[in-house]
Order: structure tokens, then sequence, then C-alpha cells
């Protein structure tokens, strides 16, 4: 490696498997230069979260990150792990920093076979990775009362709309984007599609978010019409909006085989759904794209706290880390493109491929082996799992 990716650890059993893999799978065969960056709970508690944004500065000036999964606090985590505030998620600090659009493809194994049957080709989700419910304001109403949008803008003229007319307690929650943004989440996705050769899909739900939804929308078909049509036109890739219930039906029907694009929190939800018909959370590749030339790659599922708490107690849990790996070569990769390092390069397809190899011959852990035609001769725990793809790679 001739410049340094920014390496960000994670929380749990996810924190683990990152230790492992890295001595097993990465440091016997690369020079690795990283900057190093803890994102485990307890030091976004001890550094009071300033270690989140630090991570993401750093893929700023490096251009590449590779991300463990990390924990997003709630109520019962800030007990259990006594911090002294509840923190965002270091996901969407880091993508605010960044901005760009996160990209998630199902990893394809022959002999793991969709949940749904009519899947022949894999579905690219594009999330919209900046605002909506990741950058809300929340308040809880105490009591009867109103609540109002208010926008003041430098003159001092106000508009003002009224949300809600409270005669009890309630909730209320206010959520932004900007168009900007929105027009960087566009041009990123018809980039992608002309790479990858997918037809674009676009869905939200304008006919009842008729402003928010609706500018989403608009913007979209602009950055198509304007920028994009012609080179889409002549590369034979289409592009249409539809509301995101049609679309959720479309996908369940179809082939496969496009760039689904969505909203930020559409984006979250659909993934998994894509990542758990295709075989496993844990075999989603996901990679931030951002418009100031930086890539974050990163697993796309959580820190696996049930196998965590199996591990503390001295078990050998079946978790699986392809998710991990293909993080790391991801990063490796575009480490290699941007430097010009063929050998690295070509050691990240290596790796890919054994992982592939190991699974299809019938190496694998527990999530896939229910899957698996034929069905694997036993399930290997993510130790075994690991060691069997280093052999394969040594050889």
């Amino acid at each position: 490696m001739k410049n340094p990716l920014v390496e960000i650890d994670g929380d749990e059993m996810t924190r683990v498997l990152w230790a492992l893999l890295k001595e097993k799978l990465i440091l016997p065969f690369v020079d690795l230069k990283s900057e190093y960056y803890d994102l485990s709970l307890e030091n976004r508690d001890a550094t009071g979260d300033a270690v989140s944004a630090a991570s993401a500065e750093a893929i700023r000036k490096y251009g590449v990150g590779v991300k463990c999964a990390t924990i997003t606090a709630n109520a019962e985590r800030k007990t259990e792990y006594h911090l002294k505030a509840l923190y965002p998620s270091p996901n969407g600090t880091i993508r605010a920093i960044l901005g760009g659009t996160v990209f998630r493809k199902p990893i394809a194994v022959s002999t793991i076979r969709p949940g749904i049957s009519t899947w022949k080709k894999p579905i690219v989700i594009g999330r919209h990775a900046y605002g909506d419910v990741y950058k809300a304001a929340e308040m809880e109403i105490p009591g009867a009362g109103k609540v109002e949008l208010v926008y003041t803008a430098h003159d001092g003229s106000t508009q003002r709309r009224q949300v809600a007319e409270f005669s009890g307690p309630g909730i209320v929650q206010g959520i932004h984007n900007y168009d900007e943004s929105i027009r960087g989440f566009a041009r990123s996705c018809f980039l992608f599609a002309l790479d990858e050769k997918l037809p674009v899909w676009f869905a939200a739900k304008d006919t009842v978010s008729k402003l928010y939804d609706g500018r989403f929308k608009a913007i979209f078909n602009e950055v198509y019409e304007n920028e994009f049509r012609a080179k889409c036109d002549k590369a034979g890739i289409s592009y249409f909006y539809t509301l995101i219930d049609d679309a959720v039906a479309r996908v369940v029907k179809g082939e496969g085989g496009m760039l689904w694009a969505c909203k930020n929190y559409d984006g979250d939800v659909m993934s998994d759904m894509i990542a758990s018909a295709s075989g496993s959370l844990a075999m989603m590749t996901s990679v931030l794209v951002s418009p100031l030339g930086c890539f974050e790659y990163e697993a796309a599922h959580g820190t696996v706290q049930k196998h965590y708490y199996r591990w503390q107690k001295g078990e050998k849990t079946s978790t699986n880390p392809v998710a991990l790996i293909f993080a790391w070569t991801g990063a490796l990769s575009k480490r290699a493109e941007i430097d010009a390092l063929p050998g690295l390069s070509a050691f990240a397809k290596r790796l890919e491929n054994a992982v592939v190899a190991a699974i299809e011959a019938g190496v694998m852990t527990g999530d896939l082996a229910g899957l698996s035609r034929p069905a694997p001769a036993k399930i290997y725990n993510s130790w075994e799992f690991i060691d069997a793809i280093a052999a394969r790679l040594g050889a």
C-alpha cells in the first residue's frame, strides 16, 4: 500500500470477528497502512462522540474508509453501558459529513438460492445517505397545545404551518432535506447505473407527502432529463418513477437486475428485505459513495448482539463474517484503484473468490446452511469458517 485507508472499529460480535479476520485474512498478505478509529460505544462515550466526526473527516482526507458495525444507543443501551448521553447513530454522523448515497448489493453464491423464486439477478439498493428521520428534531408534548412549523428567513419574514392541535400528551417530529443533497443522490444513482448497466427505479410516496416526497420526485426527474437522459438512452438504460408500495409489489414479482433508488429510511428497510430474501443480512455489500470523492465500505448488518453475549460466556458462535470481509475487500480494491496498485487489487479479488468458493464447497455458517442446496455436511463456527478461507487463500 502507498497510502492509508481509514479503519473504523465497532461493537460486540462484529468487533470480535473484525479482529479475527484482520489477523487471518488481511495482515498475512497485505502490508496494511491504516488510520485507526475506535467507534465502540464505550469510546464514543469517553470522547463525547467526537471520535465519530473525526473518523468521517479522516475519510475526507484519505478518500477510502472501512467500517465495522456499531451500536446506535437507546435507553436500554444507555443503562447497559452506563452512558453519559444517548449518542446519535455513528453511521448517520458519518453520512451527514460525507453526504452521498449508500449502494447495497447481495453477494451471489450459486448454492444459495433467493427466498423469492422469481429473482434471477441481484437487486441493488441505492439509499440516500442524508436527512429525513435520521436528522429529525423530536419533542414530547406534555399536554394540550398547538405545534407549528415555522420558517424564519434571513430578512426576518416568516412562514407558518400548523402541524397539530394537541388535546393531551403526544409526540412530534420534524424532518428535513436539502435540494443539493437530493440532487447529489440522483446523480450518484445514475452514474452508478451507467457503470453497472442497470435500469433505475425511484420510488417514494408523493400521493401522500405531496411537498416532501414530491420534491424528491421532481429533482430526480430534473437530473435525469437535463443531465443523464441522453447517456442512459445511449447505454440502453431506462428510468422510471413509481410509488413505494407499487415498487415493492413489482420487486417481489420481478426478476431483479435493477438499481432501486430509495429515500433514507426506505433504503434502510428495503436493503434488509433484499438481503434477507437473497440469503442473509451478512451476504450484502455496502458502500457510501460521497460527492466529495470519498468511499466508505461497511457491513450492512448490526453488531449481532445475541451472539456476542454467548461469546462472552465462552461459546464459539456460528456468526457469518462475509459482509465484514467484503467491506475490507471493497476498501482495499478502491485504495488499489486510486493508487494504481494491481497487486492489491488482485489480492482483494482472490479473497472474495476464496470466500465464495468455500461456501459453494459446503463451508458455511448456520445462517446459510438452511438455504444451501445441497445442504452442507456440517455447520462451521466463525473461527473454522475464517480458517477455511485462510487456507484457500494461502494455497
